[in-house]
């Protein structure tokens, strides 16, 4: 009975510590739309995305080195592929496209697509198993944001929509396959061999997308560009992995609905865009989702 008693409480420090290791992830990630769309008005969004990769797989290479860290296995390689696919190169170069065409406001209402798109992958890579009502709440909170996307962007936009959908399809499954990885080979560990795994291709690519002259760039495009590097690259997926190995990816991956809310503040604060009532309202509302989600997710 007290060996029960104690792996119980474990499961639940376990399971604590992973949704507060997640929501630091989320708050990390919620700059990191707003800071793409200052940084893609002055730098090509190519070399935006291989430039963040290369500047935050240098620094991961050093951390490996530093830190003495394994080699990833051979049967490893193939999800560090798809990781480096979907998070290093996927996600950013797909929205740095798109917030050519769309506000940063606008993109960050479809990154509440992202807890539905991981679940799906938490399911088809990750083996979990949540129950029904879960996904109903999933559901409801995701199919509000594609609905207020639809009444609002689409006729507007529909490259910057349709590109931002296949960024959330792409980080989905990224998020499912670090996560999944991270149970063996360590939260922080596998975003640094993602990124060192793609140095060789993102160092390429960056000496042949470097623009003539960086005399035209402001300081706020350069540190827009290093907080995509080293936070949002980097920093945020070390909370972000730990946190959904340890308390679920399905479960924890639902804190993602309240990055609309974190980043719509940002970008209103910072960039000074307008943020209307059909916009915080949908994010008051899927805030409720997470909740309910939560409760149904194991």
């Amino acid at each position: 009975m007290e060996q029960t008693s104690n792996l119980q409480n474990h499961t639940r420090q376990n399971t604590s510590s992973g949704w507060i290791n997640g929501l630091i992830g989320v708050v990390i990630f919620s700059g990191s739309l707003p800071a793409t769309r200052v940084a893609v008005l002055e730098f090509d969004p190519v070399f935006l995305t291989v430039a963040r990769a290369t500047i935050a797989a240098v620094l991961a290479l050093c951390l490996l080195l530093l830190f003495k860290e394994k080699r990833p296995g051979r049967h490893q390689l193939l999800p560090l592929a798809i990781v480096a696919l979907g998070v290093v190169i996927g996600f950013p170069l797909l929205t740095a496209l798109a917030l050519q065409y769309v506000t940063s406001a606008h993109s960050i209402v479809f990154v509440g697509l992202l807890p539905l798109a991981t679940a799906v992958f938490a399911v088809l890579r990750g083996g979990e198993r949540p129950r029904p009502a879960f996904w109903i709440f999933s559901v409801l909170g995701s199919s509000l944001v594609a609905g207020f996307a639809l009444s609002q962007g689409l006729t507007a936009s529909p490259q910057g929509d349709i590109l931002m959908l296949l960024a959330i399809l792409a980080c989905g499954l990224g998020y499912a396959e670090g996560a999944k990885l991270s149970r063996t080979l360590g939260g922080w560990q596998v975003i640094c061999w993602a990124l060192v795994l793609a140095l060789p291709l993102m160092v390429a690519l960056t000496w042949w997308r470097m623009p003539a002259t960086f005399a035209n760039i402001s300081t706020p495009a350069w540190f827009s560009l290093a907080y995509v590097s080293l936070f949002s690259m980097l920093i945020g997926f070390v909370f972000w992995y730990r946190g959904l190995a340890q308390g679920g990816i399905a479960a924890v991956g639902q804190l993602q609905l309240l990055q609309p809310f974190f980043g719509l503040t940002l970008a209103a604060t910072m960039l000074h865009e307008q943020v209307s009532i059909g916009m915080l309202g949908v994010t008051v509302a899927v805030i409720l989702c997470v909740i309910g989600a939560k409760k149904f997710a194991r």
